[in-house]
């Protein structure tokens, strides 16, 4: 090194982050702006995870995949998936060298913080009726008021039948919304914390303001815009209020995808955290689907709540899957399972100028400076988080590089500021190597929350590249 100037021992040694418009050729920016496009079509169809899981079974049965069955018999070449409850699905194919050399696993989750309807939902006061919500996963409650928002969901009738309900979507179809105070009445509002200026038994959402009627007249019955609201949704549905005991409805922001800013380089939308990632892999996969190694793609639920129940990532199918997979290919579950390797595929906080305090800005991601590895996520102390082996993290560097991804890493804010987690802890307990690596987001969790496009292209860049090994 005696040899080098400073400028060139400086470009060797030092680390610079570079943005997209520092990279990309012109090539590039476009590919990445139509890729994009296909995004906001999957975002705008997937609001819920139901929806999701409807997207992605169109898309994979139009590459060949087809259902699979625990048990079956599985050879190379094989493509299929999984649908767990119409809420998750795990799709996987097999590679031409089959599965003794483990599975590349990219895990995502489709759920997104949203407000479902209570059991018992529906009341009336002083001639309005409204939706009581119970509010699923991390939000900040104020953001929630004021703002349009759609129905989606199912209700299922007695003796088992499904009805699916979207309302909000579609032109010339009603919204709703949540009412807040005006500021001429909100002085002791605006001297409460946020935590209690708004609760969560506030987030009552506006259903109907109109009476039922008999001979043009209001009925001579009690809760008369109650029952205003359930004839309707008996002549459109066949919904009793009963029937709301067995339904899964929620209230999401309605409106669809749209370009942030005059240039036009950022998507501003609805559930970014996390459909983003899981396009992102599901395309990755479709990319790599007759290569060397054998690739499974998880789309989880329940993330936002803590990965509960049969069809987050605390449940077992994904191992149940892989553990049958390895024994109908005469493999040892277990030595294939400590064979395979994945990327826990979830978004990353994006550094955000506007509220500087809770960033450490060398350790955060920048929008439009590619895809954000996290070695860990967790908060103060790296509690609940799943810490990557440092060889595994320079593995994925190397692959990521010989593909010329553009990546950078990332931290969720400053050590004590607060943090969060990822299903990279549920799935590296089973000896397997996980990483987490996402698309940075700005107003994570928010109703409208903003990613770059060139970050959205560098992670279907990279998971390809992860497919391919």
């Amino acid at each position: 090194m005696e040899n080098l100037t400073a400028k060139e021992l400086s470009e060797k040694l030092l680390y610079k982050k570079q943005s997209a418009f520092e990279r990309f050729e012109r090539s590039e920016l476009e590919n990445a702006d139509a890729y994009a496009k296909d995004y906001a079509v999957y975002l705008d169809s997937s609001k819920t995870e139901r929806e999701a899981v409807e997207y992605t079974v169109d898309m994979l049965g139009a590459y060949g995949f087809k259902p699979y069955t625990l048990g079956a018999d599985v050879y190379p070449g094989d493509r299929f998936y999984t649908v767990n409850r119409n809420k998750s699905l795990i799709a996987f194919v097999i590679g031409a060298r089959g599965v003794a050399d483990g599975f590349r696993i990219l895990a995502a989750h489709i759920d997104s913080p949203r407000l479902d309807l209570k059991q018992h939902p529906i009341y009336e006061d002083n001639g309005v009726c409204y939706a009581k919500t119970h509010y699923y996963g991390g939000i900040r409650k104020y953001q929630w008021a004021t703002i349009r928002l759609a129905l989606h969901g199912v209700v299922t009738l007695k003796g088992g039948e499904n009805i699916t309900v979207t309302v909000g979507e579609d032109e010339g179809d009603p919204v709703f919304c949540i009412s807040d105070l005006l500021p001429h009445l909100a002085k002791d509002q605006n001297a409460k914390t946020l935590g209690a200026a708004f609760t969560g038994e506030g987030l009552n959402v506006i259903l109907c303001a109109s009476p039922f009627t008999e001979d043009g007249r209001p009925a001579e019955v009690d809760d008369k815009v109650k029952l205003n609201l359930l004839s309707t949704l008996y002549d459109k549905y066949g919904i009793t209020e009963s029937d709301l005991m067995s339904a899964e409805l929620c209230f999401v922001p309605a409106g669809r995808t749209v370009d942030v800013g005059f240039d036009r380089t950022l998507i501003g939308g609805y559930g970014h955290d996390d459909k983003v990632c899981a396009y992102t892999e599901l395309t990755a996969m479709l990319e790599n689907l007759d290569g060397e190694n054998s690739i499974m793609c998880v789309f989880a639920d329940k993330e936002e709540t803590g990965s509960d129940g049969p069809t987050g990532m605390q449940g077992r199918l994904m191992i149940d899957i892989m553990d049958e997979v390895a024994r109908a290919t005469g493999c040892d579950p277990i030595a294939v399972r400590a064979a395979s390797k994945c990327l826990s595929a979830d978004v990353a906080a994006a550094f955000d100028p506007c509220y500087p305090d809770v960033y450490e800005k060398a350790n955060s991601a920048l929008l439009s400076c590619g895809v954000a590895v996290a070695k860990y996520t967790g908060s103060g102390g790296k509690y609940s988080t799943n810490d990557c082996p440092a060889e595994f993290v320079g593995e994925v560097r190397d692959v990521l590089d010989a593909a010329g991804v553009l990546w950078q890493t990332a931290e969720l804010g400053k050590v004590d500021a607060g943090g969060g987690g990822t299903v990279a802890k549920y799935i590296s307990r089973y000896n397997i190597d996980t990483l987490d690596i996402g698309v940075p987001v700005i107003s994570m969790h928010a109703p409208f929350e903003i990613v770059s496009k060139y970050d959205v292209y560098s992670a279907h860049k990279a998971f390809s590249a992860f497919c391919k090994g």
